[in-house]
């Protein structure tokens, strides 16, 4: 063979293997960062919403999540799981570049007055909590946690009960702050949570307004505010500067988005337009339950996601 033909070859061939290489690699890229399975928006599963797939361990369960698109998770009880599990969650989430969503701040008081009697007992319990929180969500990489005020006290006047929420939550504030931590108020319907203080939208506005602090936002989740108010895209959009978070689930049921009345696809569109680039927790069940229930969800995310 001419020297030279086979030189000239040779370089050919090694920039066709270079090439290819190179495309490789870019591929296997793009599959690990699910970026040909990405939504327009940034939905967040929970525990357990693909375990028939993915099986029991929240690790494998998050590299399926990311598999099929899903570039954030949430966790209400990331709190209460032990330190090792919350280190190795946000490791795998940070190999994946999956964003953490919201954890549960503190307790939750479901059928007696805990933020908005005043009492200081539970105004220094409450902070505590807020304080262990901040550790947590270091730990997670988290930027934002739910907060619910409790119970209504019936023995006192709105206002007063209102004036006492807006103080402990200014000092859980001054907590977070230096931190760049966000906690999301998270109003309640009264159907699923009679009782409750906070179970409205515009309520949630006027406290952090009160509040006055970029620690302290509005998670605005979508399911029980539907069945609590209505009015869904008018109320979001009045709330939209304080709105630090959203939550889905449909109603009736509180399943994936197309088993209820809920239009997502509307919802989406309209979020997605205001250019919200915040998480969208998927903190509902499944209409169906095994394999075929969670492809089916899937399925129905990738279908409101078409907008």
């Amino acid at each position: 063979m001419n020297r030279r033909k086979f030189v000239k070859n040779g370089a050919a061939l090694g920039t066709l293997l270079t090439f290819s290489s190179d495309l490789l690699a870019n591929t296997k890229l793009e599959k690990k960062a699910g970026n040909e399975n990405k939504f327009r928006l940034n939905y967040a599963p929970h525990d357990g919403m693909f375990k028939e797939h993915a099986g029991s361990s929240i690790i494998d369960q998050l590299k399926f999540m990311h598999n099929k698109g899903f570039q954030a998770f949430e966790d209400n009880e990331m709190r209460n799981r032990p330190v090792s599990e919350q280190e190795n969650i946000a490791k795998t989430m940070s190999k994946l570049g999956m964003d953490m969503g919201v954890f549960v701040a503190h307790k939750i008081y479901w059928k007696e007055p805990n933020l908005a009697s005043g009492d200081k007992t539970f105004r220094e319990e409450f902070l505590k909590d807020i304080k262990s929180s901040v550790e947590v969500a270091k730990r997670v990489h988290a930027k934002w946690m739910t907060v619910v005020p409790g119970h209504v006290d019936l023995r006192k006047n709105m206002n007063y009960q209102m004036a006492n929420v807006i103080e402990t939550l200014k000092q859980a504030s001054e907590i977070l702050e230096p931190h760049g931590l966000v906690m999301v108020l998270e109003p309640l319907n009264f159907r699923d949570h009679p009782g409750m203080f906070l179970s409205e939208s515009p309520q949630a506005y006027e406290i952090c307004k009160s509040v006055n602090s970029p620690a302290c936002k509005i998670l605005f989740d979508i399911y029980h505010q539907q069945i609590q108010e209505g009015n869904l895209l008018p109320n979001i959009e009045a709330c939209w500067d304080e709105i630090a978070y959203f939550q889905i689930g449909d109603n009736p049921g509180r399943k994936e988005p197309t088993t209820g009345e809920i239009n997502y696809k509307n919802i989406f569109k309209h979020i997605h337009n205001r250019k919200f680039e915040g998480i969208l927790g998927m903190e509902h069940g499944n209409s169906i339950k095994g394999k075929k229930g969670e492809q089916l969800l899937i399925e129905a995310y990738r279908s409101v996601d078409n907008f």
